[in-house]
């Protein structure tokens, strides 16, 4: 059970720049979060379709993803207990959108920053956290998110006086942040019509926060949960839990099911969404989209919620829009 309201930052925060009482202390993380919820009226239109399809643009936080809700609460989290301060740096693990965040905040708020992230991971969100003062050390390609977690881990464990290891993948703040936040948004936003929310799986707190307060004001709320079809794939950011390190931040009692898709399928929606909804955004948005359809006609009537993780400028590959 997560607690309703966000507890203030205490005096943890002393030695980190700017950082008031509240997060809305400044006007760039109060940014964090109210995204809009849009109609995907040209993809599902309700008349031929038989049910509503809405999208959380999540790509409009301030560095472009979803991942600044749960980087914003974990580095809070952190500053309230004291672990961060005192010249300690942010280590922690990422496949790129985390890391991000994480990179800005630092900037922001005055910490250091250093991110484990794979050697593939794409040259845009590599440039974006360079350019934000964040130090990169680079993993084992095949070994995917799972490698730079184990390498964080070894870092962290050697040199605990320097770092602050969160572990995203295991921090109850991941999925705290989008149970008091993206879960109200979207009952808000939806008048509590929602019936069913879709969400892509990667450290899996985006889908069990939100899953959690869903269904706590609606039970028969339904929890579909996206991955890709196999351990090797194209869909950045999610995972292919059974071959994967199971994050503890992933609560699968809360899932109803799971769809998995296939990349190129996912890549074929990506470009359907900006040329038809003018939305354009990461291919593993377009999984999101591809498995709400699914879910969406198997149920006339029914409202279903996805969200947009980030944007295609994310992906400068060529596979995008």
């Amino acid at each position: 059970m997560y607690a309703s309201d966000p507890a203030p930052i205490g005096a943890g925060a002393a030695s980190v720049r700017g950082l008031g009482t509240n997060r809305t202390d400044d006007p760039l993380l109060a940014r964090v979060g109210h995204t809009p919820l849009v109609p995907l009226r040209a993809i599902a239109p309700s008349g031929s379709e038989g049910f509503e399809l809405w999208a959380k643009a999540e790509f409009l936080n301030p560095t472009g993803s979803v991942k600044d809700r749960a980087a914003l609460e974990i580095v809070r989290e952190l500053l309230r207990d004291g672990s961060l301060g005192s010249g300690r740096v942010l280590l922690d693990a990422s496949s790129g959108n985390t890391a991000v965040a994480y990179a800005m905040l630092g900037a922001r708020l005055g910490f250091g920053v250093e991110l484990c992230l794979p050697r593939h991971a794409n040259p845009q969100r590599i440039a974006q956290i360079r350019a934000f003062g964040a130090t990169i050390v680079f993993t084992d390609p095949g070994e995917g998110t799972d490698g730079a977690q184990r390498e964080a881990r070894r870092r962290a464990a050697a040199d605990p006086a320097r770092y602050c290891y969160p572990d995203q993948y295991n921090h109850p703040a991941n999925p705290l942040a989008h149970y008091r936040h993206t879960g109200p948004e979207i009952w808000e936003q939806t008048a509590g019509r929602v019936t069913h929310f879709v969400a892509g799986v990667g450290t899996g707190g985006t889908i069990s926060g939100t899953a959690r307060f869903l269904k706590e004001r609606r039970p028969s709320t339904v929890v579909v949960g996206v991955e890709p079809t196999g351990p090797l794939h194209g869909l950045e950011g999610l995972k292919h839990i059974p071959s994967a390190l199971r994050p503890g931040t992933y609560d699968a009692t809360l899932l109803d099911r799971t769809v998995r898709v296939e990349t190129e399928v996912a890549e074929a929606m990506q470009r359907r969404l900006a040329a038809e909804e003018g939305l354009a955004v990461g291919v593993s948005s377009g999984g999101a989209v591809v498995a709400a359809l699914e879910v969406g006609r198997e149920r006339p009537g029914a409202v279903v919620v996805t969200v947009l993780p980030d944007g295609a400028a994310r992906f400068g590959d060529g596979r995008g829009p």
